[in-house]
């Protein structure tokens, strides 16, 4: 008998974790709240916290904020930085490029922090003793005791991959599942294997490509944005799709409203590459920080030293809601914003999801009947 076809879960993935649909809502740094994850997870997805720029504590404070409002899973995603030393020189270089932007918000002339990024082991030393269902990990690969260290606390870990390599580094520390990042995808490009070459791997190819090298489940990532999009995921292969750029516009979200504007009249070829923001490959909305940044690449910071130095004259755009200066992360599907209603929160865009997911399995189950 076919139990998989008389289940009410799509993938063993979904009915792991009990949800409504395949669907993880995806972890951004400085764009997920703890009340996205909550509206999510409750919804029936998997709502995930972007806590790679997060203190232990702060980490601590918005897990004990999710876990007081939702009794379902949730995952919490984490950057692996290994401690690097400081050039100074490179420093100076960068400061030279962006001091005269800062001088435009009445900023002073740029320092460099005491630290740079959040020290990783504190991270995930905090993270273990959490005990958080689902845990992801961005930017490198733990080695196999770490793995083990956050299953022996009842943890189910997840990789990021963009290219089979990087799956497979995955699969040999002991992951349960890996998240297939396509070249699509908005943010933080995860590569940590060939990391200067920027391999950029489309989703429709890599998936396939993941699923096949690999015993263990893949997520799909990168240019997905409705229904249709989570149901190719599946046909690709995969147990679940991961979802980012869809819920920046939600009421839950934490960005600008310029940026919301911008992503609400955003085109296809809108977005692009740089490592120039903050030293580390991104995909965004082409703007004049961007450009600029762009036009100095030799005075361009390695990350986090380049993140950090940006940071302040990304906080001062923030708050005069002047998106010429912000990171304004998003994939490519950002266009397809526009085909969908307005929706005010996550819980509503889940919703539409499932309806629209459930919509096009039906059709395709048809077609499949008529043949």
């Amino acid at each position: 008998m076919n139990t998989r076809a008389t289940s009410r879960y799509p993938t063993a993935f979904a009915e792991r974790f009990d949800l409504r649909l395949p669907l993880v809502q995806a972890p951004m740094v400085g764009a997920t709240t703890p009340a996205m994850v909550i509206a999510s997870s409750n919804a029936g997805a998997l709502g995930c916290l972007g806590a790679g720029a997060m203190t232990p504590e702060k980490l601590a404070a918005q897990v004990a904020e999710i876990r007081a409002a939702t009794s379902r899973p949730f995952g919490v995603n984490l950057f692996v930085l290994d401690s690097q030393a400081v050039d100074e020189a490179a420093v100076r270089r960068a400061l030279d490029a962006i001091d005269p932007l800062r001088a435009e918000f009445g900023l002073p002339p740029g320092r460099l922090p005491e630290r740079c990024a959040p020290a990783f082991r504190a991270q995930l030393d905090r993270l273990i003793a959490l005990r958080v269902p689902v845990v992801s990990f961005t930017f490198g690969v733990l080695d196999a005791a770490d793995v083990a260290r956050l299953k022996a606390a009842g943890s189910y870990v997840i990789g990021t991959a963009t290219h089979v390599a990087e799956g497979l580094a995955w699969r040999d520390a002991g992951a349960d599942a890996v998240c297939a990042q396509g070249a699509e995808a908005g943010g933080h490009r995860g590569t940590f294997i060939d990391a200067d070459r920027n391999p950029l791997i489309g989703t429709m190819a890599l998936v396939p490509q993941l699923v096949d090298a690999l015993d263990i489940p893949v997520l799909a990532a990168g240019g997905i944005m409705d229904g249709r999009g989570i149901a190719a995921a599946l046909a690709l292969g995969a147990q679940a799709a991961q979802l980012g750029t869809a819920f920046l516009p939600c009421a839950e979200s934490a960005i600008a409203p310029d940026w919301r504007r911008r992503l609400a009249a955003s085109s296809d070829t809108a977005t692009s590459v740089t490592r120039a923001i903050t030293g580390r490959y991104a995909r965004g909305i082409r703007n004049t920080l961007m450009e600029r940044l762009e036009a100095e690449p030799a005075r361009v910071a390695p990350y986090p030293v380049q993140n950090a130095l940006t940071q302040e004259l990304r906080q001062a755009a923030a708050k005069a809601d002047r998106g010429d200066y912000l990171s304004l992360w998003s994939g490519q599907g950002a266009p397809l914003l526009r085909g969908r209603r307005a929706l005010g929160g996550a819980a509503e865009l889940v919703d539409a999801l499932d309806a629209e997911w459930r919509a096009c399995a039906n059709a395709v189950s048809r077609i499949g009947m008529t043949e």
